[in-house]
């Protein structure tokens, strides 16, 4: 948790309602829950609300960022496509005297308002304790499935490779890039050059349903995955046995949160710069409990 902060270098805004504006870099399920929690919390906040779609494309999220400061917005909430394209957004809005809050990443502390991440290192390491648990010190296979290579991916895997416990080896580790195809193809071949496989570990719900698929089609329905997540689908996932295990982390949540402390740290009011969206490890027994992926629209 960091520690808590005002807006800087400006007057706490007071007068009328706060304009905000989001500017997303995709239109994946969690871009898309992401964004209905950001319009949802502004407008129950009694705030404007501009969104734009950057379709993960970084020169197209820099005329996002100069059409919201040209709307003369408040604050601008970003869901950067890289955090190479977040350096031109910042300096541009800081021109503008215009602060930026951040979703999923942060960035140096004094060049944003404030940010909502998910602890991907916690993430990774709540995945192979259960692996620890559930082997109980039997050797055990284990293969990793990860999402694109960079900061994101290289946390998340990391974390999960250095918590697992002696007696489960890692003998495949390949990018799925975030996308099912890829990871339907990884899956198959993973399966197919370590026949023994006991866990896979998998950067993502979508990636994980691709790979689940691969693995029954080559007869290994007895392969253990564990995931990231907690969409609706991925609960169901643990109810009927085709995951073992998932990270809930909702991006309702994560939505929510960013625009809260966002309203709150313009107001001048006490929040920490860089929240946490709540993570929970999720398995058949507590599904029901896990928290809400996705608002309705």
């Amino acid at each position: 948790m960091g520690g808590c902060v005002f807006r800087p270098s400006a007057e706490p805004v007071s007068d009328g309602p706060l304009k905000i504006g989001f500017v997303n870099g995709g239109s994946t399920q969690f871009h898309t829950c992401l964004q209905r929690a950001v319009v949802k919390t502004a407008r129950n906040n009694f705030a404007e609300i501009y969104t734009a779609d950057s379709r993960q494309d970084a020169e197209r999220e820099l005329s996002n960022i100069q059409d919201m400061i040209e709307r003369q917005v408040d604050v601008i909430i970003v869901q950067t496509v890289s955090t190479q394209a977040l350096k031109q957004d910042i300096a541009k809005a800081k021109k503008a005297d215009i602060p930026i809050f951040l979703t999923s990443v942060t960035a140096d502390p004094s060049d944003i308002l404030g940010a909502v991440v998910v602890d991907l290192k916690a993430v990774g390491k709540l995945d192979a304790e259960w692996i620890w648990k559930d082997a109980d010190g039997r050797s055990a296979e284990v293969g990793v499935i990860a999402g694109a290579p960079g900061a994101a991916s290289d946390v998340l895997v990391g974390s999960f490779i250095g918590a697992l416990p002696s007696n489960a080896q890692v003998v495949a580790n390949q990018p799925g890039m975030f996308d099912a195809e890829k990871a339907r193809q990884v899956a198959a071949s993973m399966i197919q050059e370590h026949p023994d496989l006991d866990y896979v570990f998998i950067a993502n719900e979508q990636m994980a349903f691709a790979a689940r698929k691969s693995f029954d089609a080559a007869g290994a329905t007895d392969v253990k995955i564990v995931t990231v997540n907690g969409t609706d689908e991925g609960l169901a996932a643990l109810k009927d046995g085709r995951f073992a295990a998932t990270v809930s982390n909702s991006a309702a949540d994560t939505g929510k949160l960013a625009v809260e402390n966002a309203i709150a740290m313009m107001r001048g009011e006490e929040v920490d710069k860089v929240d946490n969206t709540p993570i929970l490890l999720t398995t058949k027994d507590n599904a029901d409990r896990a928290p809400l992926y996705c608002i309705q629209g």
